[in-house]
């Protein structure tokens, strides 16, 4: 597990060979070069790793979605072959690096124009955190697009039903068959109680402690991921 390119609490060789598992990205929208960075480091495969932005492309593939793309320059192969001239709705993700006052206007200004303005979001988290402290997430742009623009918001990435389903899915597996775990309390554990999985809160990352006053009780809190993969190691599913 890491935090940018640092390793958080995680005792290393600890991987289990037995669990049937897909990672699925802390980041709204990590894909293309972020996926492939975490490849050199594990032996984890891109097909294994779900993140919204092909779910989201794909999404617009179905129903001829033509996207304003306001998305980070590595997730944008994603949405090769699909036409963006003309759009009639408004792709947005993290995008931290490359984000501007302008960038953000010419989204609004895309959106003001429509009938029937559409935002398509990649997440809706507050905020995430980063080595050096937390920063304001993509939720946040969304609410003030919506705000201006009174638009329809919708999220494909946590904590959306649909996006906890994709992960199901490749798994396999039923809901109660799965235990979410992270730093998350709304996105990670609310999310995926909300389909009926169980959901381990982890103190690490971008977990405070005014977390346990969040309307959102999680199954199990542990101090480290290593903690919560134990934890089920040693007791199945008994929570």
């Amino acid at each position: 597990m890491h935090l940018e390119e640092q390793k958080v609490r995680w005792a290393a060789g600890h991987e289990s060979e037995e669990m049937d598992e897909r990672v699925r990205q802390r980041r709204s929208e990590e894909g293309g070069n972020g996926v492939k960075k975490k490849k050199k480091r594990k032996d984890v495969r891109e097909e294994d790793v779900i993140t919204p932005a092909p779910v989201v492309a794909q999404y617009c593939r179905e129903n001829e979605l033509r996207p304003h793309l306001f998305v980070r320059d590595d997730v944008l192969e994603y949405f090769d072959g699909i036409e963006t001239t003309s759009p009639n709705c408004v792709v947005m993700g993290e995008v931290e690096e490359g984000f501007s006052f302008d960038r953000i206007n010419r989204a609004f200004r895309v959106l003001i124009d429509m009938p029937k303005p559409l935002l398509i979001t990649m997440g809706n988290g507050k905020f995430f955190q980063r080595v050096d402290g937390p920063c304001i997430d993509v939720g946040a742009f969304a609410a003030a697009l919506k705000f201006s623009t009174n638009c329809e918001v919708l999220n494909i990435g946590k904590p959306s039903r649909f996006y906890f389903e994709q992960g199901m899915n490749a798994l396999g597996l039923k809901p109660e068959e799965i235990v979410m775990v992270g730093d998350d309390l709304m996105s990670d554990v609310g999310g995926a109680q909300a389909c009926g999985m169980r959901g381990i809160q982890v103190r690490t990352g971008k977990w405070r402690p005014d977390f346990e006053k969040m309307p959102v009780t999680p199954d199990l809190t542990a101090d480290c991921l290593f903690d919560a993969v134990k934890h089920i190691a040693d007791n199945g599913f008994r929570l």
